[in-house]
C-alpha cells in the first residue's frame, strides 16, 4: 500500500492524511466544485475535482470515485464517516477493482446497517437486549397490537437508517398511530425504507459507546467506552472517554459484549458497538456502527493510539500491534463537535462566511479542523466545522481545558454551537456527572444560555472594574503638604 484516496471532505479527510503521511503513504483528495479550495484539498498530495456541490453529484458517486482512484494508481479507499463509508455497495465495488477498502467486509456492512438484521446476528451471544419488534413493521394496527402488549412508552425506530431520523418516542397510545405514521415517513424520505420497528423506551438512558478494533488474523480488541449522551434531535454534540459512571467491572462486561457482537458479524477494522445504559445500569445492545466515529479522537487520547493507524495496518493484512492486556485508560479526554448551528434558534444551521476564524492552541488542546478564515460554509453538506478536543489527567481538568479552549477560539460571521459546550461544560449536572440523554430537555433553552451569558459578561465586567481601580490605588501619588 503506497497511495490512499480519502473519499471524504473537511476535517477528517485532513485526519486520515495526516496519519497517512506520518506513515509514508501517498494521499488523493477529491472534492466537489465548491470544495475547491478547501484546506482538504491543499493538504493532500494530489486532488481532483469529482462533482458538482450537491453530495449526490460528488462525494457519493462511487462509480466515480474508483475511477478515479484507478487513474492515479490508488492502492486503497479510506471512506472517513458519512458518505460512503457505510454503503456495503461501495465496499464490493472496491473489492471488484482491486482496490483495498479501509473498513469493514461488505457482509458485517449490510447485517449492521439494519437494526434488525444486527439485533438477529447478535441473539445467539447472549447480549442484553430492549424488549420489542424482533421484524420490520409497517402495518400500524399490528403495530400498535404489539406496542400495547411492550408497554408505554415505546420508541419506533427506523429499521435502515440512524441519526435520529424516523425515530418518535410515544408516550401514551392516543399518540401512536400519528407518531407511526410520521416515523415511516420519515424513513421512506430519508432512507427510501419506511420499514420501522418497536421497542420499549428506555427512560433516563445514557449513551455509551465501545470502540472495537479487529483484525484479519482473529484478534479483536476494545478501546474502553465514550460517553455519548450530550445530544440535541438525537446527535451528538459533546462525548468524552472514559465514561462517568462506569466501574471497571461493568467496562469489562460491556467491553466483552462489544467483542462478541463484533464476532456475530465477522467484522474487521474499527468499528463502535452502541450501547443503552438505564438508571440502574443495566446495558442493552443498541446497534453498531460499521466505521470511524466522529469522536474517535477522546479514545485516541485516553489509550495513546492511532486508530486510524490501527485501520491502515488491518487492511494492509497485519495482526493488531496490541492485545487487551496492553490496554489502559490515561486521563479524560472531551470533544464539542464545533457546528454551523445556532444554538439560540433551535440548533438550525447558520450558513455564511467566516469573517474571523482562529483556532485555539495550547497543551492538551487538539482540534481537527476543515475549515479557515475568509472561506464560506456551504448548505450542502454536515454542518460541522471542526472538532475541538480536550485532554487531562483528570475529567476536572479536562472540562476546565474545554472551557478555556471554547474563550479563545474565534468564530464570526455566522453561529457556532461553541456556546452551547461552554454551557454545557459549566452545567452543574454534566460536572456532577449525572446527566443522561435528556440532558438538553432538562437543563437547556435558548433563555437559559443569553442568562449563563449575561452572568458571565456581568462578572468579567466586575473583574473588569476591580482591575481598574486597583491599577488607580497603585498609582496614586500623596499631596506635597
Amino acid at each position: 500500500m503506497k497511495k490512499i484516496l480519502i473519499a471524504n471532505r473537511g476535517e477528517i479527510a485532513i485526519r486520515v492524511m495526516k496519519t497517512a503521511k506520518k506513515m509514508g503513504l501517498k494521499t488523493v483528495a477529491i472534492y466537489s466544485t465548491i470544495d475547491r479550495n478547501a484546506p482538504h484539498v491543499k493538504y493532500a498530495d494530489e486532488a481532483v475535482l469529482i462533482g458538482n456541490a450537491p453530495s449526490n453529484e460528488s462525494y457519493l458517486l462511487g462509480h466515480k470515485i474508483i475511477e478515479v482512484a484507478k487513474n492515479l494508481q490508488v492502492d486503497a479507499i479510506h471512506p472517513g464517516y458519512g458518505f460512503l463509508s457505510e454503503n456495503a455497495e461501495f465496499a464490493e465495488l472496491c473489492e471488484a477493482n482491486n482496490l483495498i477498502f479501509i473498513g469493514s467486509k461488505s457482509e458485517a456492512i449490510r447485517v449492521m446497517g439494519s437494526k434488525l438484521a444486527a439485533k438477529e446476528a447478535v441473539k445467539n451471544y447472549n447480549i442484553p437486549m430492549v424488549p420489542g419488534t424482533e421484524e420490520a413493521i409497517t402495518d400500524i394496527a399490528e403495530a400498535k397490537k404489539i406496542a400495547k402488549t411492550i408497554g408505554f412508552p415505546i420508541l419506533i425506530k427506523a429499521s435502515a437508517g440512524g441519526g435520529g431520523k424516523g425515530m418518535r418516542i410515544v408516550e401514551s397510545e392516543a399518540d401512536f398511530e400519528s407518531q407511526m405514521n410520521r416515523a415511516i415517513s420519515e424513513a421512506t424520505s430519508a432512507f427510501g425504507d419506511g420499514a420501522v420497528f418497536i421497542e420499549k423506551y428506555v427512560k433516563s438512558p445514557r449513551h455509551i459507546e465501545i470502540q472495537v478494533m479487529a483484525d484479519t488474523h482473529g484478534n479483536i480488541i476494545h478501546l474502553f467506552e465514550r460517553e455519548c449522551s450530550v445530544q440535541r434531535r438525537h446527535q451528538k454534540v459533546v462525548e468524552e472517554a472514559p465514561s462517568s459512571v462506569l466501574t471497571p467491572e461493568l467496562r469489562k462486561k460491556m467491553g466483552e459484549a462489544a467483542i462478541k457482537v463484533a464476532k456475530a458479524c465477522h467484522y474487521i477494522g474499527a468499528g463502535t458497538v452502541e450501547f443503552l445504559l438505564d438508571d440502574a445500569h443495566n446495558f442493552y445492545f443498541l446497534e453498531m456502527n460499521t466505521r470511524l466515529q466522529v469522536e474517535h479522537p477522546v479514545t485516541e487520547l485516553i489509550t495513546k493510539t492511532d486508530l486510524v493507524e490501527l485501520q491502515i495496518r488491518v487492511a494492509r493484512g497485519e495482526h493488531l500491534p496490541m492485545q487487551q492486556s496492553d490496554l489502559n485508560i490515561h486521563g479524560h479526554a472531551i470533544e464539542l463537535r464545533v457546528y454551523a448551528e445556532d444554538p439560540l434558534n433551535d440548533f438550525l444551521p447558520s450558513v455564511g462566511h467566516l469573517e474571523v476564524y482562529k483556532l485555539p492552541v495550547g497543551k492538551n488542546i487538539r482540534v481537527d479542523n476543515g475549515f479557515e478564515q475568509g472561506m464560506d460554509v456551504p448548505i450542502y453538506y454536515d454542518p460541522m466545522l471542526s472538532k475541538l478536543i480536550t485532554y487531562g489527567n483528570t475529567r476536572e481538568e479536562a472540562i476546565a481545558l474545554m472551557i478555556s479552549a471554547i474563550a479563545n477560539y474565534e468564530v464570526q460571521g455566522i453561529e457556532t454551537t461553541l456556546p452551547f459546550g461552554d454551557f454545557v461544560c459549566k452545567h452543574e449536572a454534566f460536572r456532577s456527572g449525572n446527566f443522561d440523554t435528556h440532558f438538553v430537555k432538562n437543563y437547556y433553552s435558548p433563555e437559559a444560555l443569553q442568562a449563563s451569558e449575561k452572568d458571565e459578561a456581568y462578572v468579567a465586567a466586575a473583574m473588569a472594574l476591580q482591575h481598574y481601580l486597583q491599577a488607580i490605588d497603585v498609582v496614586k501619588v500623596p499631596k506635597n503638604k
